[in-house]
């Protein structure tokens, strides 16, 4: 949506890259932004829709462990995870509980696996701001394992995953119980590890396909305002296909959903641990294939809303009303789009609700102009 949000030549770009650290500096993140509580419309929204379980076991639960270890990679590196453990006696209800809700997320809590599960390992995460707990639970009979997390319910990110579900290519699979919120493990490979450790033996025709992935990942952010998506919130994923391998970029972290005011938050280009995908779309990209990639988002987008204008509909007219971020930060988003898109609708905005519908309608408008 932006006018030149991608540098279109070397020069500028070089220049670009000598101003970053004073780019960020206007990107400002609050990194313990406070948890919204959902509300009782949300919570109804999110019970017609099969998102709620009846699971008597709350985030508060996993907290009772007594002791813990740093995790590290295999490099050495801690990685800000901490492996917990828990006294016998509790464990085994734990164990228990987290088993019943690996059936509620991935097969309808149908019991008949529940003697094959086991937990090997609850990991406790104080960096992010949902404290997530992340539980690997094994099936024994094949030594198959998945993940999935524990955090603290926050009507923001809430918000988050449901337009995720709804606007992106990406299908989202939580469950919510009271103050606890349940999510599926997205599959992939980190964006900075990816970028650090894989990118350079792409060859060229992949990286030209990350870089167009990238720029439509970048659309997607600010037209659904989520925010920080610093290369390690979000997976790259490769894909086979036929004599070939095609990557996705999929935003995993959701903290940062319509919160702050500073549009750069919402636009993953500005941060400066993306920078080498950036350079990236500069070299393989010409301007009329960025602009034919952003508008090939935008006509996804318009389908997806068309699609599910019921459903959409229904969550905004909860968002709109609901209070999840100050009135500052609502004051100066409205203002940048205002100024960005030169859509007075903007202007009368009182929530990040608001802000969502406007931004979508803004869309849909230029799409049929355009078709």
């Amino acid at each position: 949506m932006l006018k030149g949000e991608f540098f279109r030549d070397e020069e500028k770009y070089s220049l670009y890259l000598n101003k970053v650290n004073s780019v960020m500096k206007d990107v400002k993140i609050a990194f313990r932004k406070p948890i919204y509580p959902v509300s009782e419309a949300l919570n109804q929204y999110l019970e017609k829709h099969n998102r709620t379980t009846k699971i008597q076991f709350l985030y508060e639960d996993l907290l009772r462990f007594s002791d813990s270890v740093n995790i590290l990679d295999k490099e050495g590196k801690d990685t800000l995870w901490l492996g917990v453990m828990y006294p016998e006696h509790e464990f085994n209800e734990i164990e228990a509980n987290l088993n019943k809700i690996y059936t509620l997320l991935h097969s309808d809590g149908d019991e008949a696996t529940l003697p094959y599960l086991k937990v090997d390992t609850i990991d406790f995460c104080t960096f992010g701001n949902s404290k997530p707990f992340r539980i690997r639970v094994r099936n024994i009979l094949n030594d198959n394992h998945t993940n999935f997390y524990i955090k603290q319910a926050d009507a923001s990110r809430i918000y988050g995953l449901e337009i995720e579900d709804l606007l992106s290519p990406n299908r989202i699979n939580f469950l919510i119980y009271k103050n606890t919120l349940i999510e599926e493990h997205i599959l992939g490979i980190p964006g900075d590890v990816f970028i650090q450790k894989h990118l350079q033996n792409c060859t060229e025709l992949e990286k030209a396909q990350i870089s167009k992935e990238f720029v439509k990942f970048n659309e997607r952010c600010l037209i659904g305002l989520l925010g920080d998506m610093r290369s390690y919130n979000y997976v790259i994923i490769p894909i086979h296909d036929f004599d070939q391998v095609i990557y996705r970029i999929r935003p995993i972290d959701f903290d940062q959903q319509s919160y702050e005011g500073n549009l750069k938050v919402y636009l993953p280009q500005y941060f400066k641990e993306n920078n080498v995908m950036v350079s990236m779309v500069l070299e393989k990209l010409k301007p009329n294939s960025i602009e034919q990639y952003r508008k090939e988002v935008r006509s996804q987008i318009v389908k997806r809303v068309t699609s599910s204008q019921s459903r959409f509909n229904e969550l905004i007219a909860i968002m709109k009303k609901d209070n999840i971020a100050p009135e500052a930060n609502v004051t100066e988003l409205k203002t940048a789009l205002q100024k960005l898109t030169y859509d007075i609708n903007f202007k009368y905005c009182k929530t990040m609700g608001d802000i969502i519908e406007t931004g979508i309608k803004f869309v849909l408008k230029n799409y049929k102009k355009a078709y």
